[in-house]
């Protein structure tokens, strides 16, 4: 199954970093790369990976994992570890 999330399948509504719009973008693990949680271009991979590692194109589950990004610390701050951080947090959330 392959997952694609739009900004229209979002929940919130995110600035878009368009200087760095054309720069690469989390593609899988590893990726030590810093995660700009403040760019729309950075979390659309994320999520989209997320969601696709889910299994799952509910929307409920989207806004679940787009939640947990919201609130997510900020200590947590290269791009592998906001994918294994959303992942074990919407598994734990979505078993419930």
């Amino acid at each position: 199954m392959s997952i694609i999330v739009k900004a229209s399948d979002l929940k919130f509504r995110y600035p878009r970093d368009v200087a760095n719009r054309e720069a690469p973008k989390f593609t899988g693990l590893p990726d030590q790369t810093s995660f700009n949680r403040h760019d729309l271009y950075e979390i659309l991979p994320i999520l989209t990976a997320v969601m696709n590692e889910l299994e799952s194109a509910d929307s409920e589950a989207l806004h679940l994992v787009e939640d947990i990004l919201n609130v997510m610390p900020s200590f947590i701050s290269t791009r592998e570890e906001v994918f294994d951080y959303l992942m074990g947090s919407a598994q734990e959330c979505l078993r419930s």
